[in-house]
């Protein structure tokens, strides 16, 4: 008989999972049971599509590989050809005692069908038929005082070759004057450098490899690490100089690709007939170089300032010798009065912009009737507060009419406890305007016996003092950082009513437009600056001008004569730089600019002091205010500048697109000029947000488990029933509030979220929104004070 069968019952113990979840897709199992082994047509095709997609990848890359090649061989030709503007190269040694012109010389003789031609501004062009290229050569003035020259000189350059003498021996290969010069210009953007070894033929020749093998590794390791020197002595050796000036790799300088200029081979300046109008033109002839030109647009040139142009002409090539039409002078372009760029630097402000008309006599009637049937509900809230700032504020008063005129004078000597933004800070506010000498002179030592008055008056001891005391200020603000005391006389809460407490400095919010001083509303600020400076410079290259390349004459229209003759009696050289000005950069806005201590500079450089900034093509003298680089919406102001660190520069100055160099003076007491930072444009954004931070320290007098009395941070009881709201911070790490206020001398109950150790120090942070100062000033003429010092003391 047949066992009967039952079927598997699950008890209660079961377990259960959860199904799959595939999402919005199918799974694939979901799909085979769908297709029910149907063999899709994308499966038999897949082979085929895969090496088809394959070509077209080598297709494409080989297509952006030729697109790339075309590019730069375009690029190449575009300088330095028979048709083109020459190669311009400036000779520049690395020791003040080399000469640059017996460089210039080899170059000059080294190739016997070579055609040498000399301009009127000391240009030396060389037209060589061996490489159907031409070149072009400059010398700046070397020697001390003339750094910024040599700087003007480069931005414009394609290619820089950098001597050196075997004869100066290995120890003295770079002397101080070669290191300054050559730290500047390497934070201003080296152009295509070339190393030369000079004078090695004069050595034993025995000791010349060991000589060129010291100098190349004092380049590769000092100054250039990739770079391998060359031998400058004989004709060969210029033939090859030459040939590796015109075959190597160009180094792309963004702020002058992206700009026309022109350096300037024949400058003519003729002052307007009439006798009331003391201007003139100034006929700049040259290459021009970079990207088109319009002259409907603006011009600069560094030391005379922003000018408009009247018109331009176009010259034959006076060092081509295809040119058939040499006297063929004709009109390019002409300016447009009604299309051209105007001088107007900065937005002038409409006083009486968003003001109510004056209200009539039966309105003032009105309005005095409703008054006196009310009482007034009075605010006290000290003056330069805003809305803001006083919403937490509780002291609500509810007068009647009668006390009206003592409540008045009662809050005039309130608010009259406001002075200026400088004074309101009484410690850390003072700003002394003294020199420093951040790189001093070395003085030689030799074996003749010192003179000591000599020395002493080559020394200034006012600046030592005052050096030595902002040192010792540095100190302390790093060992104590933003740590000020409470003074006993005034009131916590009048000292520091321009401060307020934040919950949490990186998320709290801080209204851009708060309190803005007036000068925000004589400057220019860009919707989206990163696009506006993209849509700017990709429209620069496809303008319809003066394109690069053209021997060109620029009419300057309303330069000062006298002005004229200042700039060019203190100058060395009279070559001149003419850079065009792209839109919107001769207006005045607040720009931001990362800078970095050099390590030869080792003075604290504090906020608001005088300094001299060339940012790009610029040069300027503004107080700067600096800044921490940090993320977020607001940035905290640092009161010095500390050597080997890092900080951003916050000033008024005109709008520069980056990237742009920015070089960072210091003057010193001997009148020169001392390199102190380097950096770049990191943004030009007057809402960029910079806090002042101070902070208010206590001592716990009593301690309990999550509770301390503290003592010291305020001496009344209003203080502290004034910062109530306020969070407080410990050196340890805790974290607390006022609970409430004992006694009448500025103790108080606070409760942290652990106990506190007897050791630990209580703080309360304080912040305030601090503004750059309209302080620009133009560098009209650079150097012009040193040469008439110079002139006077002869």
């Amino acid at each position: 008989m047949a066992l009967e069968q039952h079927a598997h019952r699950s008890g209660p113990l079961k377990q259960t999972n959860k199904a799959h979840k595939t999402g919005r897709h199918r799974s694939k199992g979901a799909i085979d049971k769908e297709l029910k082994g149907k063999v899709s047509l994308k499966a038999i095709t897949r082979k085929h599509k895969q090496q088809q997609r394959k070509e077209q990848r080598r297709n494409q890359a080989n297509q952006i590989r030729k697109n790339k090649r075309e590019e730069a061989l375009n690029q190449k030709r575009q300088l330095g050809g028979i048709e083109t503007a020459p190669f311009l190269v400036c000779i520049l040694p690395l020791h003040s005692q080399i000469d640059p012109k017996s460089a210039l010389t080899i170059l000059e003789c080294c190739d016997d069908d070579a055609i040498i031609e000399k301009s009127l501004q000391e240009i030396t062009y060389i037209t060589s038929p061996r490489f159907k290229q031409r070149f072009s050569f400059i010398i700046p003035p070397v020697g001390k005082g003339n750094e910024i020259e040599i700087l003007d000189f480069l931005k414009v350059c394609d290619t820089v070759l950098l001597l050196t003498s075997a004869a100066m021996g290995e120890d003295d290969i770079m002397d101080r004057w070669g290191t300054k010069i050559f730290n500047m210009i390497s934070a201003q953007g080296i152009p295509t450098p070339i190393v030369a070894l000079m004078d090695l033929e004069s050595i034993n020749p025995k000791r010349r490899q060991s000589a060129k093998t010291a100098v190349q590794k004092f380049v590769n390791a000092k100054l250039l690490p990739d770079e391998k020197i060359m031998q400058l002595d004989s004709n060969a050796e210029g033939i090859n100089v030459l040939r590796k000036i015109g075959q190597q790799k160009k180094n792309v300088l963004l702020n002058k690709a992206n700009r026309p200029h022109l350096f300037a081979e024949k400058v003519y300046f003729s002052p307007k007939e009439a006798p009331s109008d003391d201007t003139g033109t100034l006929e700049v002839t040259g290459f021009l170089r970079g990207v088109p030109l319009d002259v409907n647009g603006l011009v600069h040139i560094p030391g005379l300032g922003d000018f408009q142009m009247s018109h331009i002409l176009s010259n034959p090539d006076p060092y081509n010798d295809k040119n058939l039409n040499k006297n063929e002078i004709k009109i390019v372009a002409k300016a447009d009065p009604m299309k051209q760029t105007s001088l107007k630097r900065e937005n002038i402000p409409d006083e009486m912009d968003a003001e109510q008309t004056w209200p009539t006599e039966e309105e003032i009637e009105m309005a005095n009737e409703e008054t006196k049937k009310m009482k007034k509900v009075i605010k006290r809230v000290p003056k330069g507060m805003s809305d803001y700032q006083a919403c937490w504020i509780p002291d609500v008063e509810e007068i009647d009419d009668d006390n009206d005129e003592d409540e008045s004078e009662d809050n005039e000597d309130f608010m009259s406890c406001e002075s200026d933004e400088n004074s309101d800070d009484l410690m850390e506010d003072a700003v002394t305007e003294t020199g420093e000498d951040e790189q001093c002179d070395i003085v030689s030592v030799s074996e003749a016996p010192l003179n000591d008055e000599k020395y002493d008056q080559q020394m200034d001891l006012q600046e030592e003092r005052e050096t030595l005391e902002k040192i010792k200020e540095a100190r302390v603000d790093e060992m104590f950082p933003d740590e000020i005391d409470t003074p006993f006389d005034v009131p916590a809460r009048e000292r520091f009513q321009k401060y307020r407490g934040l919950e949490s400095f990186r998320t709290s919010p801080w209204d851009v437009k708060e309190n803005l001083p007036s000068d925000y509303a004589r400057i220019y600020q860009f919707k989206n600056f990163d696009r506006t400076k993209r849509r700017i410079i990709s429209e620069a290259a496809d303008i319809d001008g003066v394109m690069p390349g053209w021997y060109i004459t620029i009419f300057i229209r309303n330069i000062n004569v006298e002005i004229w003759k200042k700039f060019m009696s203190a100058r060395k050289s009279k070559a001149l730089v003419v850079y065009g000005i792209l839109p919107h950069e001769h207006q005045m806005s607040v720009m931001n600019v990362l800078l970095k201590r050099i390590p030869d500079s080792e003075i604290p450089i504090k906020s608001k002091e005088r300094m001299i900034i060339q940012c790009g093509y610029r040069r300027f003298i503004v107080n700067p205010i600096f800044s921490q680089h940090t993320n977020g919406d607001k940035h905290k102001y640092e009161r010095y500048f500390r050597p080997h660190s890092i900080a951003v520069a916050t000033f008024f100055a005109p709008i520069q697109f980056p990237p742009a160099p920015v070089l960072c003076f210091k003057e010193n007491p001997d009148s020169s000029l001392g390199l102190i930072a380097k950096g770049n444009v990191l943004s030009c954004n007057p809402d960029r947000i910079v806090l002042k931070r101070i902070v208010l320290s206590g001592h716990p007098m009593r301690i309990h488990r999550k509770s301390a009395t503290i003592r010291y941070m305020f001496y009344n009881k209003e203080d502290v029933e004034y910062f109530k709201p306020i969070k407080l911070r410990t050196k340890c790490g805790r974290v607390g509030h006022i609970k409430e206020s004992l006694g009448t001398h500025g103790h108080m109950k606070c409760i942290f979220d652990g106990q506190l150790r007897s050791y630990d120090t209580v703080f309360l942070y304080l912040y305030k929104r601090i503004f750059p100062k309209w302080n620009y000033e133009d560098c009209i003429i650079s150097c012009e004070d040193n040469n008439e010092s110079k002139k006077m003391e002869e």
